[in-house]
């Protein structure tokens, strides 16, 4: 049976995201905690040049979108990349790295909410951690239990916040850097080009090194696809939220990122302890910047936790609708959420925050670290997806009108650049246990893949894929 559309029936889904909501989730899916804080480490490790490794891991999540893009304006899908994979691969694909997909965001519920609840209990020392977590991941769990519309209200302002505060940030960083800010001056270019070792300081491996953390810091771009199902007219909205990738990109990273170099030295000693964003803060002199910079981070944790339930609950939703999942899953309430998908990923997220709390800590680290690379198995497969996907079109002599560019050539070398990632973190001593962690779990999902029973007619998506593409949205 193939994928059943969002329309509002019975066990299906409805199309409650207005265009605003997709709007504004599309250009702030990719602004996270990662960002303001995590960006310092890549600094530090790379000087300058981190953003080098920003502009390389921008360029291939661009190539990756745009591939996804090609298949989800063709026939959007809440499973997205795990269908398309199912499709076009093989159901063992579409099983595992949907599984995968749905592992990782459950995993991030537990991260976001401690982090969280570490700020909140900056605040009111006297409640513990814990509870803060655990009140966090109810209180949004309670906005994606009553409609998608709700979650997409709540992660409307959650992004626009979050815009505004880097907006604001990139201006006053300007202003800085022109001389506008009194008490304080800075280098701009000369920063970055001919002080503190020049632009290049700790050579061309460290970039490497920095480029696996910033690739992670994209992760969550391409969860538009997977809201833009919901919404009522799919195919443009996911079009446009693909073309916008390159300036969102553009904007929220590279310049913010070009702004930070310019203000903050790579190699001051409170960077990475501080996060980026706060330590330039407290050079231009700005009052109050920890408590504003708490305030930024506290509403992006709190968006990407909010996300972090939508996402995995969709994701387990459409295992279910594809019988790779319990079939309780699929059942939706009469506003079309499907509440036992998301509470079934909030209770093992719940149960993962616990662990961090009252068990031993390596069984938490643990956990987390066979997480570690699930992102680039899920682009891998992206680009796999697309690769074979085109050629079953071709073969039918149907092309889609929104096409990934230079095909098969930039399809190839993202395949080959995510491999060559993957070899190089296997062999990097800091990534090996992620890695190997990551790719045990892979192998397992696999294994239990070939167990769970092969419904009839599984591949019959493929045929509405190839009639959807020829009437796609245009490029």
């Amino acid at each position: 049976m193939s994928a059943p559309s969002v329309k509002g029936a019975n066990g299906d889904l409805v199309q409650g995201f207005k265009p605003r909501h997709v709007t504004m989730l599309s250009i702030a899916g990719i602004i996270g905690a990662g960002l303001f804080v995590g960006s310092g480490h890549a600094i530090a490790a790379a000087g300058p040049a981190a953003i080098v490794a920003y502009a390389l891991s921008g360029l291939l999540v661009v190539l990756v979108m745009r591939m996804l893009g090609e298949m989800a304006v063709a026939s959007p899908d809440t499973g997205s990349f795990s269908a398309y994979a199912d499709q076009a691969i093989g159901r063992w694909a579409g099983f595992t790295i949907g599984w995968l997909y749905w592992w990782f965001w459950v995993l991030v519920i537990p991260i976001e909410a401690i982090a969280a609840g570490v700020i909140l209990n900056t605040w009111f020392p006297q409640v513990e951690t814990w509870v803060f977590a655990l009140s966090m991941t109810l209180l949004l769990t309670l906005t994606n239990l009553f409609s998608v519309a709700k979650y997409g209200e709540f992660e409307f302002w959650f992004a626009m916040l979050k815009v505004a505060a880097i907006i604001l940030f990139i201006g006053l960083s300007v202003a800085a850097l022109l001389g506008l800010l009194p008490g304080h001056e800075v280098s701009g270019l000369q920063r970055i080009m001919g002080e503190h070792g020049g632009f290049m300081p700790n050579g061309w491996t460290a970039i490497f090194s920095a480029l696996i953390t910033t690739l992670f810091s994209f992760i969550g771009t391409e969860a538009v696809t997977i809201a833009a199902a919901e919404s009522s007219d799919p195919s443009r909205n996911i079009a446009k939220a693909t073309r916008s990738v390159i300036w969102r990109i553009s904007v929220f990273y590279l310049l913010s990122i070009l702004v930070i170099i310019s203000v903050v030295p790579w190699d001051d000693p409170r960077l990475v302890e501080l996060g980026s964003y706060q330590r330039a803060l407290e050079l231009m002199n700005i009052p109050h910047a920890k408590l504003m910079m708490d305030l930024v981070v506290l509403v992006a944790v709190a968006s990407c936790l909010n996300s972090s339930v939508y996402i995995a609950s969709r994701m387990i939703y459409s295992l279910s609708r594809r019988n790779d999942a319990p079939a309780f899953i699929q059942r939706t309430s009469a506003a079309g959420v499907p509440r036992a998908a998301v509470i079934a990923s909030t209770l093992i997220g719940m149960g993962t925050t616990l662990l961090n709390f009252f068990a031993p800590g390596r069984l938490f680290d643990f956990l987390l670290a066979s997480s570690g690379s699930i992102a680039l198995l899920v682009y891998l497969a992206i680009a796999v997806s697309q690769l074979r996907m085109r050629g079953i079109l071709r073969r039918r002599g149907q092309l889609p009108v929104f096409r990934m560019w230079l095909f098969p050539w930039l399809t190839w070398l993202v395949i080959g650049l995510i491999s060559l990632i993957l070899t190089v973190m296997f062999i990097m001593p800091s990534h090996r246990v992620e890695v190997g962690s990551t790719l045990a779990l892979t192998v397992v999902i696999i294994l239990l893949s070939q167990t769970s029973r092969r419904t009839a007619g599984h591949g019959e998506p493929q045929a509405a894929l190839g009639q959807r593409a020829a009437t796609g949205a245009g490029n």
